[in-house]
């Protein structure tokens, strides 16, 4: 067979990448510094001590280039890693273009999600740690699910504050979660001071990210034998997540052929950051490669939110961090894209956005559907709503390169499947799918209430 003729590009599994890359060391500029959401200085490792072990914390602050994959944590990684790169030539013959589309595909899972990449390692530092207990958040439910059976792997208790309007769309997420040995609530709830705060001033709020990770970081910080885990937004787990953008360049090798546009959803930002981030380096060295970010236009972050320090969750409990932000107090529509409802961006992926080495776009509901339909009939997946944002964007460029009549290779990255998302499926063929705008009043009052810095 040619190189030319493959559709399932696989790597075996001792090419599994041995370092995760960290593009903090290569970054023109750095990252600002976080700040102690107290004291308002500059973070020092102990203040983060209290919820993370110190193995984290070092990945976090660390610039070297590569960290070494513990041989345990990569042991496990092959229960699904390398994951396939596919060339989806039936969504390129539906689109009539000479283009070549490819799809990562991380809902080879056991989750169904690229969430495992880090929970995987979160869960391994923690026991190291000697850590009992893990408490999180969870939007759809992917990273719930995920960190549920990493913990499972090593024997810790987990508890997911679910974000309510997902615990209410996805019920079957919560009973995947339960399946793991994890329990899962729905925030916000009356077992946290935050929460209970939040259900008297906004009873029928549909809760967001911000509220959980609020409930999941109070949690952690009442209990000796409990840490925090974050399935997105931090560097640490940008870091983990890289895993994805290095296997695709070997198996770009493979078929001879280089990305002129890679494309990921973004709500926190770790799988854009997986894929894209390995890319830096070859753009910094004049590759014309482009790193598209895409957001929900319910959820502007990037495109219509500020560059500024802010809270990463409502209640103010997280360190400040100077990232892209809507404002730690805004309540995103409850979409059905309930992992890209929050209203921060990874700082990691702001500071590069800011200097113009990636890209964002914001993209409506409908639109989504339409691509994730396409999708689902002409490659045979259907693809979790958050994905499907950078399937229509993809396909965008797709048809821009075929209007323009040029050729483009195109790599996304199909970040998990939708089998529990059929829900959000059914409403849009029962024409309950909403296109939803981030109104510009909202915005004006929510950036006027960033914290002074």
């Amino acid at each position: 067979m040619s190189k030319e003729e493959y559709t399932k590009i696989v790597l075996p599994e001792e090419k599994i990448p041995r370092y995760w890359y960290n593009v903090q060391a290569d970054m023109p500029n750095p990252m600002e510094p976080g700040l102690n959401p107290q004291t308002k200085q500059v973070l020092k490792p102990e203040d983060l001590a209290p919820i993370f072990p110190m193995s984290l914390i070092g990945q976090e602050v660390t610039t070297e280039r590569y960290v070494e994959i513990p041989e345990e944590v990569r042991e496990i990684y092959k229960k699904w890693r390398p994951s396939p790169l596919f060339r989806a030539r039936g969504l390129e013959k539906a689109l009539g273009t000479s283009s070549r589309i490819y799809y990562k595909y991380e809902g080879v899972s056991p989750v169904g999600s690229h969430k495992l990449n880090t929970a995987v390692p979160q869960a391994y530092y923690n026991k190291e740690a000697g850590i009992k207990r893990l408490s999180t958040e969870t939007g759809a439910g992917q990273w719930g699910t995920a960190l549920a059976l990493a913990c499972k792997m090593f024997d810790i208790e987990c508890i997911v504050y679910m974000v309510r309007i997902s615990f209410q769309q996805k019920p079957y997420r919560r009973t995947f979660m339960q399946a793991y040995g994890a329990e899962c609530l729905a925030s916000p709830t009356d077992k946290t001071e935050i929460g209970r705060r939040v259900l008297k001033e906004y009873p029928d709020t549909p809760g967001t990210l911000g509220i959980a990770i609020s409930e999941a970081v109070e949690d952690a910080a009442g209990r000796d034998d409990t840490n925090y885990s974050l399935g997105s937004v931090l560097n640490h787990v940008c870091l983990h997540q890289s895993i994805i953008g290095q296997e695709v360049k070997l198996q770009m090798e493979m078929v001879d052929d280089y990305p002129d546009v890679i494309v990921g959803c973004c709500g926190g930002g770790s799988n854009f950051a997986g894929i894209a981030f390995p890319f830096i380096p070859d753009k910094l060295q004049g590759k014309k490669v482009r790193l598209v970010g895409v957001e929900p236009a319910a959820c502007p972050t990037m495109t219509k939110g500020a560059y500024a320090y802010d809270y990463c969750d409502v209640a103010g409990m997280t360190p400040l961090m100077k990232m892209y932000t809507l404002g730690h107090e805004f309540t995103p529509p409850g979409i059905h894209a309930g992992g890209l409802r929050y209203h921060g961006e990874s700082p990691l992926l702001s500071r590069l956005y800011y200097d113009g080495l990636t890209e964002a776009v914001a993209v409506k509901q409908k639109g989504v559907f339409e691509a994730a339909l396409l999708f689902a009939q002409t490659e045979g997946i259907i693809p979790a709503p958050e994905s499907a944002h950078a399937i229509k964007t993809a396909i965008d460029e797709a048809l821009k390169a075929k209007e323009e009549g040029v050729e483009k290779s195109i790599v996304l990255n199909l970040s998990g499947h939708g089998h529990l998302d059929l829900t959000a499926y059914e409403n849009y063929f029962a024409g309950k799918i909403e296109d939803v705008e981030f109104p510009e009043e909202e915005l004006k009052k929510q950036l006027a209430n960033l914290p002074k810095v």
